[in-house]
């Protein structure tokens, strides 16, 4: 739940991703392309934006994680089409999303167990996040990388207006209420991310709390 084109990817984001006969480059740009023309204009959180956002966060949590070769190939191809079921419907988009990867990712010289392994990254960051190994600890923690970020307000705050669009929220206390069970309930995987994000998002815990007006919070 809490849970884009262009040039912003360098040349030097796939110098390590030169494997077997994937094509990531062409499926990269392939796939932006997509989600920029295709998903809607109504998603204010889980945009082209959002998968840029959580690209970088899986390639540095990667890189201290030491995933390299065709591992972090799949890895980055899981991180971008993890959302694309967004396209077509809200509830349940991971496994459309594993249904887009299985339709184009063979186009793009992915073999059927690269594709599977791929769908299960994606699988994975359905909330309540069920990884199970290091590939899929670090997709559900890129996935959600801001929870422990100075940006964690203002990006929450695109979150809340898709959420009230969409009428899962009706008020900012609502917001708060639903924020402060959502990262009490989670947890980061990876010794990389808990070192990164665990302390700075135990602060917006709290944060939170104080923010609910009309009672105060009772866990």
């Amino acid at each position: 739940m809490f849970h884009a084109c262009g040039t912003i990817f360098k040349q030097a984001d796939i110098s390590h991703i030169k494997s077997g006969a994937m094509e990531f480059k062409r499926v990269k740009k392939f796939i932006l392309d997509k989600l920029k023309h295709e998903l809607p204009h109504s998603l204010t959180y889980h945009s082209t934006k959002h998968i840029k956002d959580v690209y970088r966060s899986a390639q540095k949590l990667a890189k201290m994680e030491k995933v390299k070769g065709e591992e972090l190939t799949l890895l980055l191809t899981a991180v971008l089409f993890h959302d694309s079921g967004f396209i077509w419907q809200l509830h349940e988009h991971e496994t459309v999303s594993c249904e887009i990867a299985n339709k184009h990712l063979p186009d793009f010289g992915y073999s059927p167990e690269q594709i599977e392994r791929i769908c299960g990254m994606i699988m994975a960051t359905k909330v309540p996040q069920t990884p199970h190994t290091l590939l899929e600890q670090i997709i559900c923690d890129s996935d959600l990388d801001y929870l422990g970020r100075e940006d964690f307000f203002k990006i929450g705050n695109g979150l809340y207006e898709e959420l009230c669009m969409y009428d899962v929220v009706n008020n900012e206390n609502d917001w708060n209420r639903m924020q402060v069970r959502f990262l009490e309930n989670h947890h980061y995987f990876t010794e990389s991310a808990k070192r990164l994000r665990k302390a700075k998002k135990d602060e917006y815990i709290a944060m939170v709390k104080q923010r609910i007006m009309d009672k105060p919070y009772v866990s």
